[in-house]
Protein backbone atom coordinates (compact mmCIF):
# COMPACT_ATOMS: atom_id res chain seq x y z
CA UNK A 1 0.00 0.00 0.00
CA UNK A 2 1.25 3.55 -0.76
CA UNK A 3 1.81 5.94 1.91
CA UNK A 4 -0.05 9.22 1.05
CA UNK A 5 0.46 12.32 3.33
CA UNK A 6 -2.07 13.52 5.35
CA UNK A 7 -2.81 16.88 2.48
CA UNK A 8 -2.86 14.25 -0.42
CA UNK A 9 -6.87 14.01 -0.75
CA UNK A 10 -6.43 17.46 -0.57
CA UNK A 11 -4.06 17.81 -3.16
CA UNK A 12 -5.52 16.34 -6.24
CA UNK A 13 -6.05 17.70 -9.18
CA UNK A 14 -9.33 18.82 -10.55
CA UNK A 15 -9.23 16.66 -13.58
CA UNK A 16 -9.48 13.98 -10.92
CA UNK A 17 -11.89 15.68 -9.16
CA UNK A 18 -14.24 15.70 -12.22
CA UNK A 19 -12.83 12.09 -13.42
CA UNK A 20 -14.51 10.83 -10.34
CA UNK A 21 -18.08 12.39 -10.72
CA UNK A 22 -18.39 10.95 -13.55
CA UNK A 23 -18.42 7.82 -12.40
CA UNK A 24 -21.97 8.47 -10.25
CA UNK A 25 -25.38 8.98 -12.52
CA UNK A 26 -26.21 12.14 -13.13
CA UNK A 27 -29.19 12.84 -11.17
CA UNK A 28 -27.36 12.33 -8.53
CA UNK A 29 -25.35 15.37 -8.39
CA UNK A 30 -26.97 18.56 -7.46
CA UNK A 31 -26.18 21.75 -5.52
CA UNK A 32 -24.35 19.79 -2.91
CA UNK A 33 -22.10 17.85 -5.07
CA UNK A 34 -20.95 21.53 -6.52
CA UNK A 35 -20.12 22.85 -3.31
CA UNK A 36 -18.19 20.11 -2.49
CA UNK A 37 -16.26 20.26 -5.88
CA UNK A 38 -15.43 23.95 -5.35
CA UNK A 39 -14.29 23.28 -1.61
CA UNK A 40 -11.67 20.49 -2.96
CA UNK A 41 -10.71 23.05 -5.26
CA UNK A 42 -10.62 26.30 -3.62
CA UNK A 43 -9.31 25.19 0.02
CA UNK A 44 -5.58 23.78 -1.02
CA UNK A 45 -4.81 27.09 -3.19
CA UNK A 46 -5.52 29.17 -0.82
CA UNK A 47 -3.31 27.44 1.59
CA UNK A 48 -0.48 27.15 -0.76
CA UNK A 49 -1.19 31.23 -0.97
CA UNK A 50 -0.47 31.41 3.22
CA UNK A 51 2.60 28.73 3.35
CA UNK A 52 4.32 30.70 0.65
CA UNK A 53 3.64 34.18 2.21
CA UNK A 54 4.96 32.98 5.43
CA UNK A 55 8.19 31.40 3.52
CA UNK A 56 9.02 34.50 2.17
CA UNK A 57 8.74 36.33 5.60
CA UNK A 58 11.45 33.65 7.28
CA UNK A 59 13.42 34.04 4.44
CA UNK A 60 13.49 37.62 5.48
CA UNK A 61 14.98 37.78 8.70
CA UNK A 62 13.48 40.55 11.23
CA UNK A 63 16.09 43.06 12.98
CA UNK A 64 15.30 43.26 16.82
CA UNK A 65 15.53 46.76 18.59
CA UNK A 66 16.72 45.60 22.04
CA UNK A 67 18.07 47.48 25.81
CA UNK A 68 21.21 46.75 26.68
CA UNK A 69 23.74 48.11 28.71
CA UNK A 70 27.80 48.15 29.38
CA UNK A 71 29.09 46.11 32.05
CA UNK A 72 31.81 46.85 34.43
CA UNK A 73 33.15 44.73 36.58
CA UNK A 74 33.42 45.05 40.81
CA UNK A 75 35.97 44.15 43.26
CA UNK A 76 33.75 43.50 46.35
CA UNK A 77 29.87 44.03 47.16
CA UNK A 78 27.54 44.54 50.18
CA UNK A 79 24.87 42.39 51.53
CA UNK A 80 22.82 43.23 54.33
CA UNK A 81 22.52 40.03 56.37
CA UNK A 82 19.59 39.61 59.21
CA UNK A 83 19.51 37.80 62.28
CA UNK A 84 17.58 36.83 64.72
CA UNK A 85 17.31 36.83 68.49
CA UNK A 86 14.65 37.09 71.10
CA UNK A 87 14.17 40.02 73.86
CA UNK A 88 15.19 38.58 77.40
CA UNK A 89 13.77 40.54 80.63
CA UNK A 90 16.74 40.97 83.26
CA UNK A 91 15.27 39.74 85.87
CA UNK A 92 12.35 37.53 86.62
CA UNK A 93 10.64 36.79 90.26
CA UNK A 94 8.18 34.06 91.67
CA UNK A 95 7.33 35.92 94.38
CA UNK A 96 6.19 34.20 97.90
CA UNK A 97 6.28 35.24 101.96
CA UNK A 98 8.71 34.63 103.84
CA UNK A 99 5.96 33.41 106.24
CA UNK A 100 2.80 31.33 106.12
CA UNK A 101 -0.36 32.00 106.96
CA UNK A 102 -4.22 33.23 104.96
CA UNK A 103 -4.13 34.92 102.05
CA UNK A 104 -6.72 37.73 102.57
CA UNK A 105 -5.53 39.66 99.38
CA UNK A 106 -4.34 39.54 95.79
CA UNK A 107 -3.89 43.25 94.45
CA UNK A 108 -2.93 42.75 91.04
CA UNK A 109 -4.22 40.94 88.47
CA UNK A 110 -1.81 39.18 85.37
CA UNK A 111 -0.87 41.47 82.81
CA UNK A 112 -0.30 44.72 84.69
CA UNK A 113 2.53 46.90 85.10
CA UNK A 114 3.97 47.44 88.89
CA UNK A 115 6.75 49.53 89.67
CA UNK A 116 9.29 49.06 92.61
CA UNK A 117 8.16 48.98 96.05
CA UNK A 118 4.14 48.25 94.76
CA UNK A 119 1.83 45.75 97.10
CA UNK A 120 0.73 42.97 95.84
CA UNK A 121 -0.90 40.47 98.41
CA UNK A 122 -0.97 40.41 102.11
CA UNK A 123 -1.27 37.97 104.54
CA UNK A 124 -3.74 37.73 108.07
CA UNK A 125 -2.12 40.13 110.86
CA UNK A 126 -4.75 39.84 113.46
CA UNK A 127 -2.60 37.42 115.59
CA UNK A 128 0.48 39.50 115.21
CA UNK A 129 -1.26 42.95 115.87
CA UNK A 130 -2.07 41.65 119.65
CA UNK A 131 1.03 40.14 119.95
CA UNK A 132 2.43 43.47 119.50
CA UNK A 133 0.42 45.53 122.11
CA UNK A 134 1.76 42.87 124.70
CA UNK A 135 5.14 43.56 124.11
CA UNK A 136 4.06 47.94 123.84
CA UNK A 137 2.56 47.10 127.22
CA UNK A 138 5.39 45.51 128.73
CA UNK A 139 7.92 48.16 127.52
CA UNK A 140 5.83 50.56 129.03
CA UNK A 141 6.22 48.46 132.61
CA UNK A 142 10.18 48.12 131.72
CA UNK A 143 10.39 52.11 131.25
CA UNK A 144 9.12 53.08 134.07
CA UNK A 145 10.93 51.00 136.33
CA UNK A 146 13.75 52.64 134.31
CA UNK A 147 12.47 55.90 135.37
CA UNK A 148 12.20 54.72 138.97
CA UNK A 149 15.95 53.86 139.58
CA UNK A 150 17.55 56.87 137.96
CA UNK A 151 15.29 58.92 140.10
CA UNK A 152 16.94 57.15 143.39
CA UNK A 153 14.72 56.54 146.59
CA UNK A 154 12.35 58.85 147.65
CA UNK A 155 13.21 60.77 150.88
CA UNK A 156 10.05 59.77 152.32
CA UNK A 157 11.52 56.00 151.84
CA UNK A 158 14.70 56.94 153.48
CA UNK A 159 12.69 58.28 156.54
CA UNK A 160 10.59 55.32 156.95
CA UNK A 161 13.62 53.36 156.68
CA UNK A 162 15.17 55.37 159.20
CA UNK A 163 12.36 54.97 161.63
CA UNK A 164 12.29 50.77 160.99
CA UNK A 165 15.79 51.11 162.36
CA UNK A 166 14.89 53.09 165.58
CA UNK A 167 11.86 50.77 166.28
CA UNK A 168 14.11 47.87 165.98
CA UNK A 169 16.95 49.57 168.15
CA UNK A 170 13.99 49.94 171.29
CA UNK A 171 12.84 46.61 170.90
CA UNK A 172 16.43 45.42 171.45
CA UNK A 173 17.31 47.58 173.83
CA UNK A 174 13.91 46.74 176.14
CA UNK A 175 14.94 42.50 174.63
CA UNK A 176 18.64 43.56 176.87
CA UNK A 177 16.47 44.38 179.70
CA UNK A 178 14.13 41.51 180.09
CA UNK A 179 16.82 39.15 179.41
CA UNK A 180 18.89 40.33 182.62
CA UNK A 181 15.77 39.88 184.66
CA UNK A 182 15.42 36.04 183.25
CA UNK A 183 19.11 34.97 184.13
CA UNK A 184 18.49 36.45 187.75
CA UNK A 185 15.20 34.23 187.92
CA UNK A 186 17.64 31.54 186.30
CA UNK A 187 19.78 31.60 189.09
CA UNK A 188 17.32 31.83 191.98
CA UNK A 189 15.87 29.05 190.34
CA UNK A 190 12.54 30.46 189.33
CA UNK A 191 12.47 29.41 185.74
CA UNK A 192 14.14 26.98 183.80
CA UNK A 193 17.06 26.97 181.51
CA UNK A 194 14.71 26.05 178.30
CA UNK A 195 13.08 29.68 178.57
CA UNK A 196 15.75 31.35 179.31
CA UNK A 197 17.29 29.71 176.19
CA UNK A 198 14.14 31.07 174.07
CA UNK A 199 14.36 34.52 175.33
CA UNK A 200 18.19 34.83 174.85
CA UNK A 201 17.79 33.37 171.03
CA UNK A 202 14.59 36.24 170.80
CA UNK A 203 17.43 38.94 171.03
CA UNK A 204 19.46 37.40 168.29
CA UNK A 205 16.69 38.00 165.53
CA UNK A 206 16.18 41.16 166.77
CA UNK A 207 19.79 41.59 166.45
CA UNK A 208 19.57 40.81 162.76
CA UNK A 209 16.68 42.63 162.01
CA UNK A 210 18.37 45.64 163.45
CA UNK A 211 21.57 44.58 160.92
CA UNK A 212 19.05 44.41 157.91
CA UNK A 213 16.92 47.90 158.40
CA UNK A 214 20.55 49.33 158.89
CA UNK A 215 21.31 48.06 155.62
CA UNK A 216 18.46 49.13 153.81
CA UNK A 217 18.52 52.44 154.99
CA UNK A 218 22.21 52.78 154.07
CA UNK A 219 21.10 51.89 150.54
CA UNK A 220 18.50 54.21 149.93
CA UNK A 221 21.44 56.81 151.13
CA UNK A 222 23.87 55.68 148.65
CA UNK A 223 20.72 56.08 145.86
CA UNK A 224 20.40 53.34 143.00
CA UNK A 225 23.38 51.77 141.81
CA UNK A 226 24.95 52.05 137.97
CA UNK A 227 24.28 48.20 137.42
CA UNK A 228 20.70 48.18 138.43
CA UNK A 229 19.85 50.92 135.64
CA UNK A 230 22.19 49.27 133.20
CA UNK A 231 20.23 45.77 134.03
CA UNK A 232 16.78 48.11 133.44
CA UNK A 233 18.00 49.58 129.82
CA UNK A 234 19.10 46.25 128.29
CA UNK A 235 15.31 44.67 129.04
CA UNK A 236 14.23 47.99 127.71
CA UNK A 237 16.23 47.42 124.92
CA UNK A 238 15.43 43.65 124.55
CA UNK A 239 11.38 44.27 124.23
CA UNK A 240 12.37 47.79 121.63
CA UNK A 241 13.91 44.94 119.65
CA UNK A 242 10.98 42.71 120.06
CA UNK A 243 8.79 44.99 119.00
CA UNK A 244 10.85 45.72 115.81
CA UNK A 245 11.13 42.40 115.24
CA UNK A 246 7.03 42.03 114.66
CA UNK A 247 6.77 45.17 113.04
CA UNK A 248 9.35 43.36 110.28
CA UNK A 249 6.85 40.38 110.08
CA UNK A 250 4.08 42.12 110.27
CA UNK A 251 5.79 44.45 106.68
CA UNK A 252 6.72 41.01 105.19
CA UNK A 253 2.64 40.51 104.95
CA UNK A 254 2.71 42.44 102.58
CA UNK A 255 4.28 40.75 99.50
CA UNK A 256 5.68 43.83 97.03
CA UNK A 257 7.10 43.84 94.31
CA UNK A 258 10.93 44.09 94.60
CA UNK A 259 11.50 46.02 90.60
CA UNK A 260 9.12 47.50 88.39
CA UNK A 261 7.70 44.88 85.83
CA UNK A 262 4.92 43.01 84.40
CA UNK A 263 2.70 40.40 86.64
CA UNK A 264 3.24 36.97 83.92
CA UNK A 265 1.11 34.69 86.51
CA UNK A 266 -1.11 34.72 89.46
CA UNK A 267 -0.47 31.04 91.16
CA UNK A 268 -3.15 31.52 94.50
CA UNK A 269 -6.39 33.06 95.44
CA UNK A 270 -7.50 34.32 98.45
CA UNK A 271 -8.51 32.49 100.99
CA UNK A 272 -5.78 30.10 101.04
CA UNK A 273 -3.42 29.14 103.73
CA UNK A 274 0.18 29.04 101.80
CA UNK A 275 3.10 28.18 103.24
CA UNK A 276 6.78 29.50 103.64
CA UNK A 277 8.22 30.18 100.23
CA UNK A 278 5.33 28.81 98.15
CA UNK A 279 5.02 30.77 94.79
CA UNK A 280 1.75 33.66 94.78
CA UNK A 281 2.78 36.07 91.59
CA UNK A 282 5.37 35.97 89.07
CA UNK A 283 6.46 39.34 87.78
CA UNK A 284 9.14 39.79 84.64
CA UNK A 285 10.92 42.80 84.63
CA UNK A 286 10.47 45.44 81.78
CA UNK A 287 12.78 47.91 82.25
CA UNK A 288 15.60 49.34 79.46
CA UNK A 289 14.74 45.24 77.94
CA UNK A 290 17.65 43.76 76.60
CA UNK A 291 17.63 41.82 72.77
CA UNK A 292 20.20 38.62 72.75
CA UNK A 293 21.39 37.94 68.99
CA UNK A 294 23.33 35.12 68.20
CA UNK A 295 25.66 36.03 65.08
CA UNK A 296 28.90 34.34 63.64
CA UNK A 297 32.07 35.34 65.25
CA UNK A 298 33.34 36.89 62.27
CA UNK A 299 30.24 39.40 62.36
CA UNK A 300 30.32 39.85 66.12
CA UNK A 301 33.79 40.76 65.84
CA UNK A 302 32.96 44.07 63.74
CA UNK A 303 31.00 45.20 66.80
CA UNK A 304 31.87 47.29 70.04
CA UNK A 305 30.42 48.17 73.21
CA UNK A 306 28.19 51.59 72.55
CA UNK A 307 27.70 50.93 68.71
CA UNK A 308 24.00 52.06 67.58
CA UNK A 309 22.01 49.31 65.58
CA UNK A 310 18.30 49.12 64.69
CA UNK A 311 16.16 46.35 65.47
CA UNK A 312 13.17 44.98 64.31
CA UNK A 313 10.41 43.96 66.24
CA UNK A 314 7.44 43.07 63.96
CA UNK A 315 6.25 46.13 61.93
CA UNK A 316 8.19 48.37 64.26
CA UNK A 317 11.96 49.28 64.79
CA UNK A 318 13.61 50.43 67.78
CA UNK A 319 17.40 51.86 68.14
CA UNK A 320 19.50 49.85 70.42
CA UNK A 321 22.79 50.14 72.06
CA UNK A 322 25.28 47.00 71.91
CA UNK A 323 26.39 46.84 75.65
CA UNK A 324 28.15 43.36 75.58
CA UNK A 325 29.43 40.60 73.31
CA UNK A 326 29.65 37.46 75.16
CA UNK A 327 32.36 35.89 75.58
CA UNK A 328 31.38 31.86 74.64
CA UNK A 329 30.80 30.74 71.33
CA UNK A 330 27.64 28.10 70.96
CA UNK A 331 29.47 25.02 69.98
CA UNK A 332 26.18 23.95 67.99
CA UNK A 333 25.82 27.15 65.89
CA UNK A 334 29.14 28.67 66.00
CA UNK A 335 27.63 31.86 67.29
CA UNK A 336 28.23 34.51 69.26
CA UNK A 337 25.75 36.25 71.66
CA UNK A 338 25.72 39.95 70.80
CA UNK A 339 23.43 41.49 74.18
CA UNK A 340 21.72 44.75 73.13
CA UNK A 341 19.93 47.38 75.05
CA UNK A 342 16.65 48.97 73.86
CA UNK A 343 15.63 52.47 73.96
CA UNK A 344 12.96 53.19 76.56
CA UNK A 345 10.11 54.10 74.19
CA UNK A 346 9.87 50.10 73.59
CA UNK A 347 9.22 49.58 77.26
CA UNK A 348 5.18 49.38 76.58
CA UNK A 349 5.23 47.67 73.26
CA UNK A 350 7.38 44.99 74.07
CA UNK A 351 7.50 41.75 75.89
CA UNK A 352 10.21 39.52 76.80
CA UNK A 353 10.49 36.13 74.62
CA UNK A 354 9.20 38.64 71.35
CA UNK A 355 11.26 37.81 68.11
CA UNK A 356 13.58 40.53 67.35
CA UNK A 357 15.80 41.05 63.72
CA UNK A 358 19.06 42.80 63.16
CA UNK A 359 20.17 43.68 59.88
CA UNK A 360 23.67 44.24 59.18
CA UNK A 361 25.50 45.57 56.36
CA UNK A 362 28.54 43.06 55.28
CA UNK A 363 31.60 43.89 52.80
CA UNK A 364 32.02 40.77 50.62
CA UNK A 365 35.59 40.46 48.78
CA UNK A 366 34.93 38.78 45.84
CA UNK A 367 34.41 40.22 42.42
CA UNK A 368 32.17 39.85 39.83
CA UNK A 369 29.73 41.78 37.23
CA UNK A 370 26.35 43.29 38.10
CA UNK A 371 23.66 42.53 35.98
CA UNK A 372 19.91 42.71 35.72
CA UNK A 373 17.87 40.15 37.21
CA UNK A 374 15.67 40.24 33.55
CA UNK A 375 18.62 39.95 31.69
CA UNK A 376 19.68 36.15 32.93
CA UNK A 377 18.14 32.69 31.47
CA UNK A 378 18.16 29.46 32.92
CA UNK A 379 20.53 26.94 31.28
CA UNK A 380 20.95 23.90 32.92
CA UNK A 381 22.49 22.96 36.38
CA UNK A 382 22.92 25.55 38.02
CA UNK A 383 24.29 27.78 35.35
CA UNK A 384 22.46 30.92 33.64
CA UNK A 385 23.53 32.79 30.64
CA UNK A 386 23.11 35.98 29.24
CA UNK A 387 23.15 37.65 25.38
CA UNK A 388 25.82 39.59 24.80
CA UNK A 389 26.04 41.92 21.28
CA UNK A 390 28.37 40.59 18.91
CA UNK A 391 29.02 42.65 15.17
CA UNK A 392 26.61 40.86 12.48
CA UNK A 393 28.71 39.17 9.39
CA UNK A 394 25.94 39.73 6.81
CA UNK A 395 25.16 43.23 7.89
CA UNK A 396 27.36 45.97 9.47
CA UNK A 397 24.08 48.45 11.05
CA UNK A 398 23.47 45.50 12.83
CA UNK A 399 24.39 42.87 15.86
CA UNK A 400 23.69 39.38 16.54
CA UNK A 401 23.72 38.07 19.99
CA UNK A 402 25.38 35.11 21.57
CA UNK A 403 24.45 33.56 24.91
CA UNK A 404 26.77 33.62 27.65
CA UNK A 405 27.39 31.10 30.50
CA UNK A 406 27.93 32.98 33.68
CA UNK A 407 28.03 31.81 37.62
CA UNK A 408 25.76 33.18 40.28
CA UNK A 409 27.55 34.94 43.36
CA UNK A 410 24.67 37.20 44.61
CA UNK A 411 21.23 38.21 44.19
CA UNK A 412 19.44 41.48 45.13
CA UNK A 413 15.88 42.36 44.80
CA UNK A 414 16.34 43.30 41.13
CA UNK A 415 19.90 42.17 40.18
CA UNK A 416 22.33 39.72 40.26
CA UNK A 417 26.13 39.54 40.55
CA UNK A 418 27.65 36.92 38.09
CA UNK A 419 31.02 35.70 37.27
CA UNK A 420 32.17 33.78 33.82
CA UNK A 421 32.55 34.20 30.29
CA UNK A 422 31.37 37.94 30.68
CA UNK A 423 34.03 40.28 30.32
CA UNK A 424 34.24 43.52 30.97
CA UNK A 425 33.10 45.96 28.30
CA UNK A 426 31.09 43.57 26.72
CA UNK A 427 27.48 44.76 25.79
CA UNK A 428 24.71 42.62 26.95
CA UNK A 429 20.71 42.75 25.91
CA UNK A 430 19.06 43.88 29.94
CA UNK A 431 15.46 42.87 29.09
CA UNK A 432 13.10 41.20 26.58
CA UNK A 433 15.81 37.93 26.53
CA UNK A 434 12.47 35.47 26.24
CA UNK A 435 12.27 37.10 22.83
CA UNK A 436 15.53 36.38 21.40
CA UNK A 437 17.30 33.13 20.13
CA UNK A 438 21.42 32.81 19.67
CA UNK A 439 22.45 34.18 16.45
CA UNK A 440 19.71 36.45 16.25
CA UNK A 441 20.23 40.01 14.79
CA UNK A 442 19.16 42.52 16.76
CA UNK A 443 19.46 46.58 17.14
CA UNK A 444 20.39 48.32 20.10
CA UNK A 445 18.23 51.27 21.10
Amino acid sequence: MTAHSPDSTNARSAPEVFARLRRYPKKTIGIGSIFLLLLLVGVPLIRNRIVASDTAEVAQPKVLSVETLMVETVDSYSVMRAYTGEVAALRSSDLGFERGGELVSVLVEEGDRISAGSPLAQLDISNLQTQRQQLQASRARALARLSELEAGPRVEDIAAAEANVREIEQELTLQDIQLSRREWLYEQGAISRESLDEFAYGEEVLQARLDQARSNLQELRNGTRQEQILAQQAAVKELDAAVADLDVTIGKSTLKSPFSGIVSAREIDEGTVVGPGQAILRIVEDVSPEARVGMPVEVASELQVGDIQMVDLGTDRYEATVTALLPEVDPATRTQVVVLQLEQASVTQITPGQTVRIAIEETVADGGIWLPTAALTHVVRGLWSAYVLLPSDTDETAYEVRPQTVEILHQDENRTLVRGTVQQGDRIVSSGIHRLTPGQQVQPL
